[in-house]
């Protein structure tokens, strides 16, 4: 299984990877967050045969989810993290027409912040990333530090991470 921080990072997952996943057997959920990881990796058990695979946002050195992320890795449950405040920004923007992703200043909500610097309807984020979401249509338009650590994470559950 590879659990994801939010619905979006769960809908890009499986809209890039899904068919080879179902293929491998492997299911992707999200999480609502990071908070309640540890005991979400108690209750799956990961062991040898049920290996577990975690993705999640902006994991930085010192944050609260990297100190939750190495509380929960073991030979049997791998998390890692991309550097993006959020799924979104690992689209490329050449992908959605833009020529950036905009920089949303500290303590503002980051995809309300994104939308009203590009002019997009900020009161349905659900939406506007369906718009977004329809235009990737490969691994191509995605940034290449979210494609490693989603392929890790395969690797790592399907195999076992195996060298």
């Amino acid at each position: 299984r590879i659990y994801v921080e939010g619905r979006h990072d769960a809908e890009l997952v499986e809209k890039v990877w899904g068919d080879d996943l179902r293929v491998e057997g492997v299911v992707v959920e999200y999480l609502e967050g990071v908070d309640d990881l540890p005991s979400i990796v108690d209750g799956f058990a990961p062991g040898p045969d049920a290996r577990l695979g975690v993705l999640v946002d902006h994991l930085v050195p010192g944050s609260k989810e990297s100190r939750i992320a190495a509380s929960v890795t073991s030979a049997h449950a791998l998390v890692v993290g991309h550097p993006y405040i959020d799924i979104w920004e690992a689209v490329k923007p050449s992908a959605v027409g833009i020529p950036a992703w905009p920089r949303v200043p500290r303590g503002q909500d980051w995809k309300t912040g994104v939308c009203r610097a590009l002019g997009w309807p900020h009161d349905n984020t659900g939406a506007v990333w369906q718009a977004i979401l329809a235009r990737v249509t490969s691994y191509k338009d995605l940034e290449p530090e979210l494609l490693g650590r989603v392929e890790e994470l395969i690797d790592f559950v399907t195999d076992g991470g195996a060298a």
